[in-house]
């Protein structure tokens, strides 16, 4: 209902720190943003970077959890002068069985780490299908609640489908082409 109400009346989500000093995008996440199933042109970030006519910072390190992320945000993200951060996690805590609340406080705090350093934040859902289904209203109401950029079932479509697959989790580079595309709507016209 407050979706279609914003809808209806022209009105956008807030998002915070739009008037951020920064001047890099960093690509923030597990394999997805890494590109594991793609040759390193046809990763996400280097695939946004064409769209966008920007030079992206791709900060994925496969198998990171929200855990591990956290630990090297400061020498990832926050030293490399961020104007906006995409935050694709969560997944790798899914697979190995972390719980729920421990990896939404840990995006938590990432988000407001990064919001911090005076840059905007992209939220990834990075559901797809019935994968992490039970975390998408998880994601949408942390987005919401920290003022983030949200960029709703990054994998919907792919999973599903052996023709974006590199294997039975990773997106191939048809599949990349479309989180990028994904990314690219939702970003696009908050990049200065």
């Amino acid at each position: 209902m407050c979706l279609a109400a914003l809808l209806a009346c022209g009105c956008e989500a807030k998002v915070r720190n739009l008037n951020s000093p920064g001047g890099t995008i960093v690509c923030f996440g597990d394999s997805i943003t890494y590109g594991t199933g793609a040759d390193r042109s046809g990763d996400y970030p280097s695939l946004l970077s064409d769209l966008l006519r920007r030079d992206l910072i791709n900060a994925g390190v496969p198998g990171d959890t929200t855990r591990d992320a956290l630990a090297r945000l400061d020498s990832d993200v926050l030293e490399l002068d961020p104007y906006l951060v995409i935050v694709e996690l969560g997944g790798n805590d899914f697979l190995e069985g972390l719980p729920k609340q421990e990896t939404l406080a840990n995006l938590r705090e990432i988000i407001s780490r990064i919001q911090g350093s005076g840059a905007i934040v992209a939220l990834c859902d990075v559901s797809g299908g019935v994968i992490m289904s039970g975390y998408r209203k998880d994601y949408r109401r942390l987005a919401r609640e920290t003022a983030s950029i949200f960029i709703p079932r990054l994998m919907e479509g792919i999973l599903v489908n052996p023709a974006f697959k590199y294997d039975e989790i990773h997106p191939n580079s048809k599949g990349y082409k479309i989180i990028a595309e994904k990314v690219y709507r939702a970003v696009r016209k908050y990049v200065k």
